[in-house]
């Protein structure tokens, strides 16, 4: 779930990359400089999470580690020439494509208030141990918008944000709370609750989509774990009855780690004894029907399987068909 959090977040901003997309270019799959661009992308930001993830506990949620969250996330792609890493130093804006500042729908701090306000925003995610920890990820999210301190990236950093704040508070035992979905679905309902804070300080109108989009995701995503859990246990004696081998547990693994899969990476990742052990059982998996051979191999590119199952679970389809 969290390479769809990825790949919603990014979608917000402009990419065009599906999850399985992504899931084919990391088994190999070739694709448009275009789609690639995109993809970089949403793994760019993948990157992120995982990083703050493992460093959160022993750096705290701080400038610098937005900073450094930045330069990870502009690495290489779209946006990688406008200072990754460096709260911008010229105004910017929001609005359409093209349109000048008069035009724009909504107009950041100066830099000069910028850092006021960045520092600011810095103590209230540090002083505010006693508070809601739902109410101070709702409220640092939409500072962070609304100061919008990066020339580039702000809305993926924000997003970010969210999770970052739950788990600091140990409201989550990890920053994974995926909220994307909910927002991309409630694009402009999400635009335009910020954009009524700065316009008419109505804070409460964000608190209740905020909260409400919490609600709502986090039952989707628990929904989608018990899924998950469901479908392992039920393939785990399916897998078992269909390959007769002592390594069906490891390929079902091998799977849910990587839904896409090139017959190379299954064998590196499921410790079998050769490749033709490993041949051999995507052989019987494809044959009952509990994988699907998306691509077949031809000279030196493997073939690449699928666990549709997984990719239906994890992108929010109402059945597994």
């Amino acid at each position: 779930m969290m390479n769809n959090e990825a790949v919603l977040s990014s979608r917000i901003e402009g990419t065009q990359a599906t999850l399985d997309e992504v899931l084919e270019h990391e088994a190999g799959a070739e694709t448009t400089e275009a789609k690639r661009n995109d993809i970089e992308e949403i793994l760019n930001y993948r990157a992120c999470v995982l990083f703050a993830s493992d460093v959160l506990r022993e750096r705290g949620l701080t400038l610098s580690l937005l900073r450094e969250l930045h330069q990870r996330l502009m690495a290489g792609v779209r946006g990688h020439d406008k200072r990754p890493g460096e709260f911008r130093t010229e105004q910017n804006w929001i609005g359409r494509p093209g349109s000048s500042i008069e035009q724009a729908r909504f107009v950041p701090p100066d830099p000069v208030r910028m850092r006021d306000c960045l520092d600011n925003w810095e103590h209230y995610v540090s002083r505010t141990a006693d508070e809601d920890p739902l109410i101070v990820a709702a409220i640092a999210h939409a500072q962070f918008e609304i100061i919008h301190p990066f020339n580039d990236g702000n809305g993926r950093i924000g997003r970010i944000i969210i999770p970052l704040v739950l788990a600091e508070r140990h409201a989550l035992s990890s920053p994974m709370l995926y909220m994307s979905e909910y927002f991309e679905q409630n694009r402009e309902q999400y635009y335009d609750r910020l954009l009524a804070i700065t316009q008419h300080d109505d804070w409460m109108g964000w608190l209740t989509f905020f909260l409400n989009a919490v609600r709502v995701q986090s039952e989707n995503n628990l929904d989608r774990a018990h899924r998950l859990h469901g479908l392992y246990t039920e393939m785990r004696q399916k897998f078992i009855e269909a390959t007769r081998s002592q390594h069906a547990a490891s390929a079902l693994d091998a799977f849910f780690a990587r839904p896409i899969i090139s017959a190379t990476d299954f064998f590196r990742t499921g410790g079998f004894n050769t490749k033709a052990t490993a041949n051999n059982i995507l052989v019987q998996l494809e044959k009952t029907g509990l994988i699907t051979c998306i691509r077949r191999g031809k000279g030196r590119r493997p073939s690449r399987y699928a666990m549709l199952s997984i990719l239906r679970i994890a992108q929010g389809e109402a059945q597994v068909l």
